[in-house]
């Protein structure tokens, strides 16, 4: 693999499993026992703003378990960028740390990430290292209440979408981790590489093939923390 050229990397939730974290939405169609409805929409935090910060900050407890940390994925990922001689990025739908932990720098969290929020009046944003709650008065305009995690919910806008469509047009390569590539927007990503007349190569790392793996060049099985790291060794000697 030429590391002249322009790499694109997208990351899923089976990254983050591997590190104990429980993925966003498992076959039953709830997270952490909740109904998405709850936790995961703007209604359901206008509706019960106590029960919704309750459930992010419990979310951003569970980071700082000692327990929970990088894999070998995410730490080989961070070693490939700092091998990288051209255009590098990693796009992840995780809403954790643990990129940021293994070292990441060029990165992007499209669906946000639990550790910001900000202020849905006047769109400031916030470190969050702190417990949320109604009583948190936003620093910039004074208001209690309105400051929520900065996780995109459903219905909202995923992050980052024009500057990752920049990055999709100039890459060479397209790295998936851990994830179906079966929602939208990212669904669209590789159907939208498909369509470039470049050819782009085309990698999958998963635990088992999904119905988009026939777009694919290659679909490399098996866990991340194993698969992920043979794959930078033979690129990286270390």
């Amino acid at each position: 693999m030429d590391i002249k050229k322009n790499i694109f990397i997208l990351t899923g939730a089976g990254i983050s499993k591997e590190s104990g974290i429980q993925t966003f939405r498992e076959k039953d169609g709830l997270w952490d026992n909740h109904r998405i409805e709850d936790v995961c929409t703007v209604d359901a935090f206008l509706r019960d703003p106590t029960f919704v910060n309750n459930f992010y900050n419990l979310r951003r407890k569970k980071l700082k378990d000692t327990k929970i940390k990088p894999n070998a994925a995410h730490i080989n990922l961070a070693i490939l960028e700092n091998y990288w001689k051209g255009e590098f990025v990693l796009v992840t739908q995780n809403i954790d740390n643990l990129h940021e932990q293994a070292g990441s720098k060029k990165l992007l969290h499209m669906h946000g990430s639990l550790d910001k929020a900000y202020c849905m009046n006047c769109l400031e944003k916030i470190d969050l290292n702190f417990d949320l709650s109604i009583n948190y008065q936003c620093k910039k305009c004074k208001k209690k209440g309105d400051v929520r995690v900065d996780v995109v919910w459903f219905g909202e806008q995923p992050k980052y979408l024009d500057l990752i469509y920049e990055y999709l047009e100039k890459t060479d390569i397209f790295l998936s981790i851990g994830t179906s590539n079966n929602v939208y927007p990212a669904a669209g990503f590789i159907d939208f590489l498909g369509n470039q007349q470049k050819k782009v190569e085309l990698v999958e790392f998963n635990i088992e093939k999904t119905n988009k793996s026939s777009l694919f060049e290659k679909s490399i099985l098996g866990p991340a923390s194993i698969t992920v790291e043979k794959f930078v060794r033979k690129i990286v000697s270390y």
